[in-house]
């Protein structure tokens, strides 16, 4: 009896929390209820004013284009009512596009009806198309390049595959300003460019333009006076403004003057640098303007301290420590730029300003500013390679560990050949030195043609950068290696199955690129030499050496001067087809020998997984990856001691971002460094397709092997991300 009342009571509390969450539910739903219907109500105002603008007469565009274009005042109408003001302006912007697209004479007449009904009467007239533009007058600057400039802004929005433009009077007057801002960089201060002038068909769909030019003198600079504390010299100065001063004269090259030298002096200590640079051509004799320039450098800054605001995770010891070297030095710009990429290049900042503030006398206080950016990153990837298969990746990243900007990263990738772990720990500043840590664990499985491994291992990295080009670095490896399956062929041909290689080395790399992640024009040069040794606890000994060459050269012009940008006289269109193609060349050679003397076979005496192979997406690639070489019995590459690469590839733009390219390659593979040279070599002759990224290109590419064996493929398809070499 008493469990039943227990029941019922808590049957009833249950029942009376039911009703009270009910009342308390009953007010949301009538809020929610009466909001549905406000939308609803509203939906059906603007559909009801929406249906009450009516479009006629249109032909060469859908109502829905149109009403497109209309959709601010649409939006007006609908919010404030229809007055006849917003019908004249919806009329207004109607007509304007249509003008915009080459119908020139269209008439758009607005009406508005009982029950605030706006008609909208479109009177398109016929398309009229730019026939010619003639130059009257230009005995100085070829018709060819004014022409470009007066078609510029109607050619933006067309192909220049399209022969045929609209006639837009609006962009004929615009460019008629651009012949005149030319003619402005080009020295012709006195220049004057008359309206244009138009003359129609007799059935008015084609317009003659004719654009007429008073050219008048042109100027060039004359004699440049030097006056105040010059302290270089007018030599040492006037040769930091030697490619101005042989160009035409223009104002903008003249304040140009000012902006070069003050560079010049800050870069050399002289924060409070003033120059200024006056020129008059009234003055100017046979067409020659002297300009006088006047110096006052102020005096020499030396760096102080810093001092960092803004930082809530990171110790503001990482910020200060980037600068404690540069004080008492001599303040410099550039130095102040590099400090500022690589913190930037840390990843730590979404923000980061540095303020150089004059205290005690000649000394510069660096006051920084940091806002940043979030530190833990989780990511996934998925892709697919020609050779690998599938892949499939995730990443685990902290870039501040307990504060003191060290990151580390933990990986994991799964491909159709096997998978891959890895732990690694960067610290960027090893004991607040130039020195850069690395430290990587790692396991990994992987499917090879003829065999299958298994590896565990590390290694511990210290590089430097020596100079803003070169850097060097050594190295400990630390690696178990065990082959878990073997289908070669004799079985003997893969050397020891079982083994630890411990190996010591150093590297080096020169590099004059202008970009390290998406070259266009620079060179490269790296090599890496490292040896295993009983000596490091390894259980073979050899040694190891490899070189690579890369040369990339762009058919862009250089970005044009500060002066052409302010005057606009600098290039509008895209660059050409040819300007945005590039050719690179590569070289490689690699070499591997045994210090084992007890090994009777030396060719076996190196390990399969530590020879090299060549073929594939970034060798030779007429072949298929690794099976350029020594093969066993089976057509399993078994791989070699030395090898050699060379490539050369042409791209040329194909539509945005997608590019062709053509190449050639040549390579060897040959079993041991007895025989080290260019015998055997194999070649590739190919094409293939790019898409560019900004960390670098999608790559699909076929290579014909010229000379095929028996058993050799005619050629190969290759896919992949990245650069080739």
């Amino acid at each position: 009896m008493r469990r039943a009342l227990c029941l019922l009571f808590c049957s009833g509390a249950l029942a009376k929390m039911v009703l009270a969450q009910g009342a308390v539910d009953r007010p949301q739903q009538v809020q929610k209820e009466k909001a549905k219907r406000a939308v609803a109500k509203q939906q059906e105002k603007v559909a009801r004013h929406a249906a009450n603008i009516e479009l006629r007469g249109e032909k060469a565009f859908s109502e829905k284009e149109l009403r497109s274009q209309l959709k601010e005042q649409i939006t007006t109408i609908e919010s404030y009512g229809l007055t006849p003001a917003r019908g004249d302006d919806a009329a207004f912007f109607l007509e304007l596009f249509y003008r915009k697209h080459g119908y020139s004479k269209v008439d758009v007449h607005y009406t508005i009806e009982p029950g605030d009904h706006l008609r909208l009467d479109i009177d398109e007239g016929p398309l009229v198309s730019l026939a010619q533009v003639n130059f009257v007058g230009n005995t100085s600057e070829p018709t060819e390049k004014l022409f470009d400039f007066a078609i510029g802004p109607t050619r933006e929005r067309y192909s220049k595959l399209q022969k045929s433009l609209p006639f837009v009077a609006a962009d004929v007057e615009e460019g008629a300003d651009l012949v005149h801002r030319f003619y402005i960089s080009e020295g012709f201060l006195d220049a004057i460019i008359d309206p244009p002038h138009y003359a129609y068909s007799a059935d008015g769909t084609q317009v003659n333009v004719t654009i007429a030019i008073h050219e008048g003198r042109q100027y060039f600079f004359g004699c440049v006076a030097f006056s105040g504390q010059t302290i270089y010299g007018d030599d040492a100065l006037r040769g930091q403004v030697l490619d101005l001063l042989t160009q035409p004269y223009t104002d903008a090259r003249v304040a140009d003057i000012p902006r070069r030298l003050q560079t010049y002096f800050k870069a050399r200590g002289y924060y409070d640098v003033k120059v200024d640079a006056t020129g008059d051509p009234v003055l100017a004799r046979a067409g020659h303007v002297p300009v006088q320039v006047t110096i006052q450098p102020g005096p020499l800054y030396h760096f102080d301290g810093a001092t960092v605001t803004g930082l809530q995770r990171l110790r503001p010891s990482y910020v200060t420590n980037r600068f404690a070297k540069l004080r008492g030095k001599t303040y410099s710009p550039d130095v102040l730029d590099q400090r500022f990429r690589e913190l930037m290049r840390s990843g730590l900042f979404n923000l980061l300003q540095i303020k150089p503030t004059p205290v005690d006398g000649n000394l510069l206080r660096l006051d920084i500013s940091a806002e940043e950016a979030k530190s833990k990153e989780f990511g996934l990837s998925v892709g697919y390679g020609s050779f690998v298969g599938p892949i499939f990746g995730v990443q685990y990243r902290d870039l501040d560990l307990f504060g003191y900007g060290r990151p580390i990263t933990t990986s994991v990738e799964i491909t159709g050949r096997g998978y891959k772990g890895e732990v690694l720990y960067e610290d960027p500043y090893l004991f607040e030195t130039d020195f850069a840590f690395k430290a990587r664990v790692s396991a990994l499985t992987f499917d090879f043609d003829g065999y299958s491994k298994f590896e565990l291992g590390g290694r511990i990295d210290l590089t430097r950068q020596i100079t803003k080009q070169y850097r060097t670095g050594l190295f400990v490896s630390v690696r178990h290696v065990e082959i878990t399956t073997n289908d070669i062929r004799p079985p003997d041909l893969i050397g020891r199955d079982n083994y630890l290689v411990n190996s010591a080395g150093f590297t080096q790399t020169f590099d004059l690129r202008d970009s390290p992640v998406v070259p266009s024009r620079g060179l490269i040069f790296d090599n890496t030499f490292d040896l295993a040794s009983a000596a490091l606890g390894s259980e073979i000994d050899f040694v190891r050496a490899t070189f690579r060459v890369s040369y990339y050269l762009s058919f862009a012009k250089s970005p044009p001067a500060a002066s052409d940008i302010a005057t606009g006289s600098a290039p509008t269109g895209k660059a050409s087809w040819f300007e945005r193609s590039a050719l690179a060349f590569g070289g490689r050679l690699g070499l591997i020998h045994s210090l084992d003397s007890n090994e009777p076979d030396e060719a076996l005496a190196i390990p399969i997984d530590e020879r090299f192979f060549n073929g594939g997406s970034t060798t030779v690639r007429s072949f298929g990856e690794r099976t350029l070489g020594p093969h066993d019995r089976r057509g399993n590459p078994i791989g070699g001691e030395f090898y050699t690469v060379f490539n050369v590839e042409y791209t040329f733009p194909l539509l945005g971002e997608l590019q062709g390219v053509v190449f050639t390659d040549a390579g060897n593979l040959l079993p041991t460094t007895q025989d080290a040279g260019l015998d055997d070599m194999r070649y590739a002759i190919g094409a293939g397709l790019r898409y560019k990224l900004p960390i670098g290109p999608i790559r699909l590419d076929y290579g014909v092997n010229p000379d095929p064996r028996p058993d050799e493929d005619f050629g190969a398809f290759h896919f992949s991300f990245g650069f080739a070499f």
